[in-house]
């Protein structure tokens, strides 16, 4: 029987697995790099472990530090989680090597299914070696790990060499591995798995299915269990084949069959040796802790000879600190609050006051909503995530509500381009008119009815507001009857809460304040000066980082003087695992260059100039 389970992950992940071994009475042990240093996960732990340093390369990828702190701890087991060591084959021996539990499958199940390549020649299949023109668009892959990084479409042979590059830079960075593939690129497919559980007596259950085509760089957002739309031949077709796969290489515990779906053809992706992101839905759908199966198929314990049976729909979103209309370049700062309506199921990695930082995935939490039927599980998430609390940086809650309400997610005809085609209409923004009113007379509430430098009562107060990239000027007054502004009456206005009545309905808002930064419901405003500081002015074709990270390449020759094309790349940032391409706004010449390789640099940086011409 474990007794103490050290967790080799972080973040979201990490306190999920937590949350189970509480349930088990197992006492728990984290890890955690020196960026997080008081994060949620080490908070929930019984014990953790320091691993000096911020960078994954230093920390959470270095197995050897790991087995270290699990045996410092007095820990008799280790959960991988997903994403860094999960599909590290060395690592799982070095675990057993050193007396503990893997809460996984066997080292040669993890090496024979953790390189896509040598997965695909198991399946009978061969990646691309000599690409043509007649090949393309085809898809620059990591061997390794998951999670959308070290990918790349190609549809330009041209393109080829660079995207190979940029893949395996990326998947050194991700992964520890840079070994890359390249496969061919099925436009307009759908992206559905199967979830396996195998113990050690030779019995495997096919979880059934989800669809998580829905992505965005490569890597999920929406996931829903069962996948919608599939004939039964397919279904037993796809449980049939996860179950040959992971027979294949004797697997035991869980693990993920992942396919590409076009009409009724699968083609085979990959095998993910561990546990997925998306698991939440499949649990939910037949009431399993899959965790709590992890650990009791390590522990030897047999699985029933059948699964349990399925029951209704389940949705999940992920929950990101990014803006998608900036090419979703993710954010940092303090997450003042997060917090989602009763009967939603919420795993995050971070809690009120957490800082999100630079160096790891801006995943902020999984929102999972199960119901009966598919239409009332969308329903219930969309609902719920329009009315959380997520105050702090941007975030894609409004993608994902309108995701989820669109018309053809709704009616199940999505596939792996829905973004490609929908993204410009469901970033575009749809701003609350009356928010900025709501911010102000929040504000105003307990002042001075006259108003700081005003010394006449019947002058309207003016508060400015930018919100959705525009501004928005605010005036009211005070009277003797309480605050008034034209055109809407003020039922009730409080720090945190106004009502307000417009055309006979009242509408109620609830308001939090930190700093310049305002959030009035689902709507995010910042506080503007009355005067501009002329310090915040920049030239025209001044290129400003936009996130925090790292400058890790510069355009080839790139110099001040050089001629440059709107959209060229003239350099690179990286920022939470993944590079950003800094580019061109118009054709013109490269006036100033403050960037440089190895830059530190933070939001709003400037980085180059480039004169129109």
């Amino acid at each position: 029987m474990i007794s103490t389970l050290l967790v080799a992950n972080r973040g979201e992940i990490a306190c999920r697995v937590f949350r189970t071994c509480r349930e088990l009475g197992i006492r728990t042990v984290a890890v955690h790099s020196d960026a997080d240093d008081g994060a949620l996960h080490t908070r929930l732990a019984d014990a953790a472990v320091r691993l000096p340093g911020a960078a994954p390369a230093e920390t959470y990828l270095r197995g050897d530090l790991i087995v270290k702190a699990a045996i410092a701890a007095g820990a008799d087991a280790v959960h991988p989680g997903y994403g860094f060591l999960s599909e590290n084959a060395d690592f799982a021996r070095a675990v057993q090597d050193a007396g503990l539990v893997w809460i996984g499958p066997p080292p040669e199940a993890v090496e024979a299914m953790a390189s896509k390549t040598r997965a695909k020649e198991l399946m009978g299949l061969r990646p691309l070696e000599h690409v043509t023109e007649a090949d393309l668009p085809v898809l620059v892959k990591a061997a390794a790990g998951g999670g959308g990084r070290g990918m790349r479409i190609v549809r330009r042979l041209a393109d080829l060499d660079a995207e190979r590059a940029a893949a395996r830079a990326e998947a050194a960075s991700a992964f520890g591995d840079g070994e890359v593939f390249v496969e061919p690129y099925v436009e307009g497919g759908r992206h559905v798995e199967v979830q396996v559980l195998a113990d050690t007596h030779g019995t495997v259950w096919a979880l059934g299915t989800r669809d998580c085509s829905l992505q965005r760089r490569h890597q999920k957002v929406i996931e829903e269990a069962p996948a919608p739309g599939l004939s039964p031949h397919l279904e037993q077709e796809l449980r049939e084949s996860a179950v040959r796969a992971a027979r294949a290489v004797d697997y035991v515990g869980a693990g993920t069959v992942e396919f590409l779906v076009s009409g009724d053809t699968a083609h085979f992706l990959e095998m993910n040796t561990r546990l997925q992101v998306e698991h939440p839905v499949t649990e939910a759908v037949f009431g399993i802790d899959l965790v709590a199966a992890q650990i009791r198929v390590a522990e030897g314990h047999p699985l029933d000879t059948e699964p349990p049976r399925p029951r209704g729909h389940a949705v999940e979103a992920r929950l990101y600190a990014e803006d998608p209309a900036r090419d979703w370049a993710p954010q940092t700062g303090t997450l003042h609050r997060i917090a989602v309506p009763d009967g939603i199921r919420l795993d995050t990695g971070y809690g009120d006051g957490d800082t999100i930082g630079v160096h790891y995935d801006p995943m902020l939490a999984k929102a999972v909503a199960h119901a009966p039927t598919r239409a009332e599980a969308v329903r219930k998430l969309a609902g719920a995530l329009e009315r959380a609390a997520i105050h702090g940086p941007v975030t894609n809650r409004d993608l994902l509500v309108r995701s989820l309400r669109h018309e053809e997610f709704a009616d199940g005809r999505m596939d792996t381009g829905f973004y490609d085609r929908h993204l410009t209409a469901l970033t575009t923004p749809v701003p609350d008119p009356y928010a900025p009113l709501a911010a102000a007379l929040a504000d105003a509430h307990g002042r001075s009815r006259f108003g700081g430098w005003r010394n006449l009562p019947a002058e309207p107060q003016v508060k400015r507001y930018a919100m959705a990239g525009e501004e928005h000027e605010v005036r009211y007054r005070h009277t003797r009857q309480g605050l008034t502004a034209d055109g809407v009456r003020v039922v009730h206005a409080g720090p945190h809460r106004v009502v307000l009545e417009v055309d006979g309905v009242q509408r109620t808002f609830h308001v939090a304040r930190y700093g310049d930064q305002v959030h009035v419901d689902a709507t995010t405003l910042t506080a503007l000066p009355r005067f501009t500081d002329p310090a915040d002015q920049r030239a025209p074709g001044s290129l400003l980082a936009p996130m925090p990270g790292t400058v890790v390449r510069v355009a080839d020759g790139l110099t001040t003087g050089s001629a440059v094309q709107a959209g060229q790349p003239l350099l690179w940032l990286e920022a939470m695992k993944m590079e950003h391409r800094i580019t061109a706004p118009v054709t013109g010449t490269l006036t100033a260059l403050h960037a440089a390789p190895g830059l530190q640099v933070e939001p709003g940086t400037l980085l180059a100039v480039v004169q129109e011409t």
